[in-house]
């Protein structure tokens, strides 16, 4: 049976959807829609499928079974709920949306048409990550202590002054934190709980945008654990992510997708057999060339729909990352004594 894909956008994210789709066996890019009539043309052409500059018409192509959102953040909630409501799953680029009240309205139109609604958060489910998430749940660091989390990423000026919407409040919801750092914030979610209380400054200290181009947060998570979070988009030539967990029972680094050290003081029984991943990737470029998380990611969507099950990060989920930004967001516009 062949499940048909809609794609919403047509730029480099939604090129890397593609790409993702069609290497899935019994998956059909069906149709895409843009505003810009060249790529999306180009797209169509290059995957077989049918190009659409009307939404509305879009969304009564068939067949269809799902789309796939890679346009900007601040359309995702009102995008994905036109989709739902014409009985599509719905599978949408982090963040979910820039708002948590749009978040919500989101999730509330995918449950009302009982529609599938996801969020790509393809780090969830990159191996050393995976083995990460199995160490911490079964003990073997310990209580959780200290959590250093960096995002030392660049990206040149023409990222931001070639685009309308990177960096700016009304479609990007922010800069650095909410577009590069948001994966991290989700992963610290994922790996260690909830956060209950945070302290942060922002700040624009290379680009010329709107938003924030650095941000510094101190975390207090509910498990106790402290940490920090630093995230920019101006430190050339940019760096992999860094991840730093510390418990009672030792200390996990984590650089990008591979763990680089691990000092327990009872190792684990798959210690030995740790799988490396790609260490550049997204540190000084916004260029997908590893599609395999985000084609991971869509299997995970297709097995929900097909088994009526959960994917691994649901707009709940995704939602829980939207919202500790937002705090992050509040905490460093509120004036402090």
């Amino acid at each position: 049976m062949t499940t048909y894909i809609g794609l919403i956008g047509s730029g480099n994210i939604t090129q890397t959807h593609a790409r993702a789709g069609s290497a899935i066996p019994g998956v059909k890019i069906s149709a895409i829609y843009g505003t810009n009539p060249q790529t999306v043309k180009d797209l169509a052409t290059q995957h077989q499928a049918t190009p659409f500059q009307d939404f509305t018409a879009f969304l009564v192509h068939k067949p269809m079974d799902l789309i796939i959102l890679g346009t900007p953040s601040g359309l995702h909630a009102q995008q994905g709920i036109a989709a739902a409501q014409h009985g599509l799953h719905v599978l949408t680029e982090k963040p979910i949306d820039i708002t948590t009240k749009n978040a919500d309205a989101l999730i509330a139109a995918a449950e009302k048409s009982k529609v599938k609604l996801a969020v790509i958060f393809q780090d969830r489910l990159k191996p050393n990550i995976q083995r990460l998430k199995q160490w911490l749940d079964r003990g073997h660091l310990g209580k959780p202590l200290l959590v250093d989390a960096r995002v030392k990423w660049y990206r040149p000026p023409d990222y931001y002054s070639n685009s309308n919407w990177r960096g700016t409040f009304a479609l990007d919801g922010g800069g650095a934190l909410i577009n590069q750092a948001i994966h991290t914030v989700d992963l610290l979610l994922y790996l260690l709980g909830d956060v209950a209380q945070v302290q942060a400054r922002t700040s624009t200290v290379l680009h010329k945008i709107e938003a924030e181009d650095t941000a510094v947060a101190t975390l207090e998570f509910a498990n106790g654990a402290v940490g920090t979070l630093l995230a920019t988009t101006a430190a050339y030539p940019g760096y992999p992510r860094r991840l730093e967990i510390t418990g009672t029972e030792g200390t996990v680094i984590l650089e990008h997708d591979r763990i680089i050290a691990a000092d327990l003081r009872n190792p684990p029984p798959d210690f030995a057999n740790m799988s490396t991943g790609d260490s550049k990737q997204s540190a000084s470029s916004a260029a997908v060339t590893d599609i395999s998380g985000h084609q991971a990611i869509l299997e995970d969507f297709l097995q929900a729909i097909a088994n009526n099950t959960q994917p691994i990060c649901n707009g709940r989920e995704g939602r829980r990352s939207l919202a500790l930004v937002e705090s992050i967001y509040n905490s460093a516009w509120t004036p402090h004594l």
